[in-house]
């Protein structure tokens, strides 16, 4: 006998062998529903999976479902659930982690603690201390607010070192002022009279264009002077009266009377030489000098008071209200034009930071409608930063005097470039108000105001000013690095007022081309003090 069965296992097949004849019968089985070898596999994963089953709950069970904290706990709650249906894993822990971080912030960090300084020896400490899920949320809270103390520390002591780098005389342009006035006194050349005696009356004549520049540093006034010389299509009818302290007067005469602007006429006056500067004209000036609270502000230890959280661009810009230079009578002189030259109607002044691009002699065409100050405002522009100057911005408006008296949303202008109508301004009193309230800012301990001498110029001049085209005058070179160059091109005078300036090693080497073209830099005494062009 014989038994078969079917490949399918649905029918057995029975045959016999009897007297030589062969039997058949066939048994049919009964269908299956679940095959045997689909039950064997379903065997084999439960006999994979349920161990491991077992041992997931036992250990959530012992660590305690709701007082999970270490990282493995962590990864078997919020990882993959092989018995869930439709859970998005990552977005689970994502949420995890939030609330962890989100708890971390509320905790106050123990002083004294050392936290890691490198990505590198964060990684090693989680590894060497095993950290669990809340210690691990804490520490990167502290890292990442000792890595921004650390950056902030790191911005303000570059303002730090900006400002006294700005306040500095580099060595090669005090070299230069030396040997200019080593050669004045031995030069005959270098002393000549700056005009000759034949020009003088060129001086007061009102049909030629006069630009006047007030300033100590040679090099400065020198890029100014032939930078709007060669940039005018009237350079003959050009007139420069460069004004200078007593110290500075011989360098700067040296410098003009052996480097000569022919066609154009130059005058070098220090401010010794005008009888009308005197203490007794220019008490408040006096006061500055000699207020002890004045020199505390701007010859202190400018650290002191800093705060860690202060912002660098604030910081900046209160380190730049303190230069010494703003108790300087050679800041001062604008309000004294119509006085210092009593014979002109209309002149143009240009700061020493200044280089002019294109003709200025069209300024003059300029209709000013009676107004006195022909000058750019500042308080809309594409450059959100430099051209963003309201009241604001100079003036403490919690001051009961300068809340009742100013309006912060008013439009500020810009000093270094400006059209003055000295015939109009000697019929007002802009010099008794300058001096007014410089004395109700020394009363108050210099607490009316901040940045230097623009405040006290922008309440003097209020109802005086005629906004002119901001194309006239681009300001920011000195201290916005991202000035768009396209824009530098078209201007007609290019300011770098900031602390930035183009002849120190912190000025912006992309800006600094537009003033070292008007450097003479194969010139003798440039050469012996090894002022060098700026390497690309």
């Amino acid at each position: 006998m014989q038994i078969r069965f079917s490949p399918s296992m649905r029918s057995i097949n029975i045959s016999t062998s009897s007297n030589g004849f062969l039997d058949l019968m066939k048994v049919k089985v009964a269908a299956r529903h679940i095959s045997y070898r689909t039950l064997f596999h379903t065997v084999l994963v439960l006999a994979f999976l349920l161990p491991f089953v077992f041992i997931l709950t036992a250990v959530v069970t012992l660590e305690g479902v709701n007082k999970c904290s270490s990282f493995d706990c962590l990864g078997r709650r919020l990882g993959p659930r092989f018995l869930g249906k439709g859970v998005d894993d990552s977005a689970r822990l994502m949420r995890g982690l939030y609330t962890l971080l989100d708890e971390a912030n509320s905790v106050e960090i123990p002083g004294g603690l050392k936290f890691p300084e490198s990505f590198d020896e964060f990684l090693s400490e989680m590894k060497h201390n095993n950290y669990d899920a809340n210690t691990f949320a804490v520490m990167v809270k502290g890292t990442m607010d000792y890595m921004n103390k650390e950056v902030k520390k790191a911005r303000l002591a570059e303002q730090l070192n900006k400002h006294f780098a700005a306040i500095g005389i580099p060595k090669g342009l005090h070299c230069l002022s030396l040997r200019l006035t080593d050669e004045y006194s031995s030069n005959a050349r270098a002393r000549k009279q700056l005009p000759p005696p034949e020009l003088l009356p060129v001086l007061s004549n009102n049909s030629y264009y006069h630009f006047i520049v007030a300033t100590d540093n040679v090099l400065a006034a020198s890029v100014v002077v032939s930078s709007a010389v060669r940039s005018s299509m009237k350079s003959d009818m050009i007139v420069f009266h460069v004004i200078t302290d007593k110290k500075t007067y011989p360098a700067m005469h040296s410098w003009f009377a052996l480097n000569s602007i022919s066609p154009a006429i130059i005058e070098v006056k220090g401010v010794h030489q005008f009888n009308c500067l005197t203490r007794e004209n220019v008490p408040v000036l006096d006061a500055i000098e000699r207020h002890h609270h004045v020199k505390n502000h701007y010859h202190r230890n400018h650290v002191t008071g800093t705060n860690i959280s202060d912002n660098p661009r604030a910081f900046a810009s209160k380190l730049q209200a303190r230069s010494p230079k703003y108790i300087s009578l050679l800041n001062h002189l604008r309000i004294y034009l119509p006085e210092m030259f009593p014979s002109l109607n209309k002149v143009v002044f240009l700061d020493d930071d200044v280089v002019v691009q294109h003709d200025l002699t069209q300024l003059w065409d300029i209709d000013l409608s009676g107004k006195i100050n022909g000058a750019v405002e500042t308080c809309e522009g594409e450059d959100t930063w430099v051209m963003s100057k309201r009241f604001r911005t100079y003036f403490n408006f919690s001051h009961p005097l300068i809340a009742n008296n100013l309006d912060p949303d008013e439009c500020a202008w810009a000093y270094g470039m400006n059209v003055f109508d000295l015939k109009a301004w000697r019929k007002t009193k802009i010099r008794e108000t300058y001096h007014y309230w410089m004395k109700e800012n020394l009363s108050s301990n210099l607490t009316l105001w901040k940045l230097g001498t623009l405040p006290p110029a922008l309440i003097a001049f209020r109802g005086y000013v005629h906004p002119i085209n901001p194309s006239w005058h681009m300001l920011g070179l000195g201290y916005q690095e991202k000035t768009n160059l396209d824009d530098v091109r078209k201007a007609a005078v290019i300011h770098y007022n900031g602390q930035s300036k183009p002849w120190l090693a912190i000025g912006y080497r992309q800006l600094q081309p537009f003033w070292t073209k008007h450097v003479n830099y194969s010139n003798e005494f440039i050469k012996n003090c090894h002022i060098l062009e700026p390497a690309d």
